[in-house]
């Protein structure tokens, strides 16, 4: 990017954020938040497109997130480090929300021989604030701190449910979703439809749309004064329920959990 391009383009940011906006900090977050399962590691070059930034200003920020323990780099490549998950640790640990939902993740998992997870709206995506799983294994594995997307997860429809009108039509206008299975709804209005579904009976069932052979049910976490805060879904194989009678069998048992927890949430 020219120095000039670069110039108007910090001008533009500090306008939309205000004076007290540190562009320094924003680019080094932007950094750390580039890499991921797709850029477990990249070169300086790599990052630099990655974020949209010039190669001067990603250096800059790279060597002092390296300083920081951050990142590390092997001569070329640079990755995270596991100190990264302080970051992690310190919203886990201070957010009761997920030190509440963990082990009830964890028990509703071992009642239903499926998984259980709570997420929160990002964004244009999920991110898994509590999981668990069976002793067994799953095809399909969750973890706290994954992200994806809300279109077209049951977690994701009862959340983008419970956005007012006016933020859920900017969600949708700015949606460019693309399949991720052959069953993943692309068609803006259908997805509205499943949305808007989810909001009147207050459930959404998805199948296949994420992971072919897996299907999920989520409820809405509303705390006590009706506020939805995060979604509670049980996700399971397609041959525990054959006959597509998920949302009978489980139902109950999701709404009774989340009516418990809305009166501990805070």
């Amino acid at each position: 990017m020219p120095r000039l391009g670069a110039e108007a383009a910090e001008r533009r940011e500090r306008a939309a954020h205000g004076p007290d906006h540190s562009e320094a900090l924003a680019r080094g977050l932007a950094i750390l938040s580039a890499f991921g399962p797709e850029r477990r590691q990249m070169t300086l070059a790599e990052a630099a497109r990655a974020v949209d930034l010039p190669r001067a200003t990603t250096r800059r920020a790279l060597h002092t997130l390296s300083n920081l323990g951050l990142v590390e780099c092997d001569g070329r490549l640079f990755r995270l480090t596991p100190r990264v998950l302080r970051l992690a640790s310190g919203y886990l640990g201070s957010n009761g929300i997920s030190t509440l939902l963990q082990p009830r993740c964890e028990r509703i998992s071992n009642a239903t021989m499926a998984a259980c997870s709570a997420a929160m709206l990002d964004g244009e995506d999920i991110v898994f604030v509590a999981y668990g799983q069976p002793a067994r294994l799953l095809p399909f594995n969750g973890m706290i701190g994954t992200r994806l997307p809300a279109h077209c997860t049951a977690l994701g429809r009862v959340l983008l449910a419970a956005l007012p009108d006016a933020a859920l039509d900017g969600f949708l206008a700015s949606l460019r979703p693309n399949p991720i299975t052959p069953r993943t709804e692309t068609d803006p209005a259908r997805i509205r439809a499943a949305i808007l579904g989810a909001r009147e009976s207050g459930h959404a069932l998805v199948e296949e749309e994420m992971e072919l052979g897996f299907r999920s049910l989520a409820v809405p976490l509303r705390r006590y004064d009706g506020k939805v805060v995060a979604a509670l879904n049980i996700g399971a194989p397609l041959a525990l329920h054959p006959d597509g009678g998920m949302a009978e069998r489980l139902l109950p048992l999701l709404a009774a959990e989340a009516a418990e927890l809305g009166t501990q949430l805070i």
